[in-house]
């Protein structure tokens, strides 16, 4: 199904996903390398070896502290994230960082599959693009009154361990 900008905005609200920004592409079909997957799986620890910058919103996905910190020091993605690309390799997105963001599995990744393939019709698609290297929903992302200590001290570790890669 053909959607206008406006469609795919209020599909995606209706996800829980209003403030996801989009781009529109016309995907035409690009070969993809035989040894495409082990160029992803380096390329997505080259990625999460670069979060340092993102401690403060890795703070709000409510990690426990061992998973924070495998994901920040770059050893292993806690269950229940993805790494998605921005553009499909199968048409023409890159394995460059700057081609993946982080997002929940479930819900997100799911409904951005389901955004996605529904769109499989059309001669233009709306792909997902956020701003950051991880997408939380602004909804999501927001400390009640008083802050969180959990967040405040993960921030605190992620900064040191920053500091330390400098």
């Amino acid at each position: 199904m053909q959607l206008t900008k406006s469609a795919a905005e209020k599909i995606l609200s209706d996800m829980g996903m209003s403030d996801m920004p989009i781009t529109e592409i016309h995907p035409t079909p690009h070969p993809i390398s035989p040894d495409w997957f082990s160029q992803y799986k380096k390329l997505c620890h080259e990625f999460i070896t670069t979060l340092t910058d993102s401690v403060e919103t890795l703070a709000f996905m409510n990690l426990t502290q061992d998973e924070f910190m495998n994901l920040i020091m770059g050893h292993s993605i806690p269950q229940n994230i993805s790494l998605r690309f921005r553009t499909p390799l199968v048409w023409g997105g890159k394995l460059e960082i700057d081609n993946l963001f982080m997002c929940w599995t479930f819900p997100h990744s799911h409904n951005l599959d389901r955004f996605i393939i529904g769109q499989s019709d059309s001669q233009s698609v709306w792909l997902p693009d956020p701003a950051k290297k991880i997408y939380l929903p602004a909804h999501t992302a927001g400390g009640g009154d008083g802050g969180n200590a959990t967040e405040d001290r993960l921030a605190q570790m992620g900064a040191q361990i920053a500091s330390g890669r400098d």
